[in-house]
């Protein structure tokens, strides 16, 4: 069986199961941008692994100025992120997480995020959930207005590249299929889908996605070539 050498995640209904929130927020604010809300077949083709700037682009039909979209978005996120802090019994990071990510650590394994939350988001996500205990912060990625959204391959590559390792010898967590296509474009040697949001069913048709788990817990730890430290 092949190992691989690092590991990168997605964050938003990954490692943080907010896929639900950030629908709630998206249908709230969509009725400011377009006078109605998404429905969840625009949500799930337009909206997650998306930058601000191309939901934004498809809820008013037309490019939007920067400023439009500093300011849209940045009303979008404020909302966001204070639903977060509302919804106290989900504000913690998924089931497994911790327990996986601490044995990412203790065998040395690289890891990081590529996630296109924006750096006000990613902040707040480093306070509250502490991820400086797994995390070099530096080689975290995220959305900066320059690098393209998902499902551009540009964030995995920029993600692999921080780890020091080649794309074919990284392992790709994700729950988008923007995502998913993302980590496929990049070369990325191995997807791994989680449901956190969406049934199995959804993934198995997706060529490129070689497992589907629903909970860090069914992570398989051997996939790494760590085998010496077990």
């Amino acid at each position: 069986m092949k190992t691989f050498k690092g590991i990168i995640f997605d964050f938003n209904g990954t490692l943080y199961w907010d896929s639900e929130l950030h629908k709630l927020t998206w249908r709230e604010y969509s009725k400011k941008l377009r006078g109605t809300p998404f429905s969840d077949e625009e949500m799930l083709k337009y909206m997650f692994g998306r930058t601000n700037e191309q939901i934004i682009r498809y809820a008013i039909g037309k490019q939007p100025t920067p400023e439009m979209v500093e300011k849209y978005g940045q009303e979008k996120e404020a909302l966001y992120r204070k639903m977060s802090l509302e919804d106290k019994d989900n504000f913690h990071l998924a089931e497994g997480v911790e327990e996986f990510l601490d044995f990412l650590k203790e065998n040395d394994v690289p890891m990081t995020i590529a996630t296109m939350s924006d750096k006000l988001n990613v902040d707040f996500y480093i306070e509250h959930f502490h991820l400086e205990k797994w995390f070099d912060l530096d080689k975290i990625v995220y959305s900066d207005g320059i690098i393209p959204g998902k499902p551009a391959p540009d964030i995995y590559q920029i993600a692999a590249k921080n780890l020091n390792l080649n794309p074919e010898d990284c392992i790709v967590v994700e729950d988008a299929l923007s995502g998913i296509e993302s980590a496929r474009a990049a070369g990325i040697g191995k997807i791994v889908a989680i449901c956190s949001a969406e049934s199995p069913e959804l993934y198995k048709s997706v060529p490129c996605v070689s497992e589907i788990i629903s909970s860090f817990k069914e992570f398989d730890k051997t996939l790494f070539d760590v085998s010496c430290k077990f």
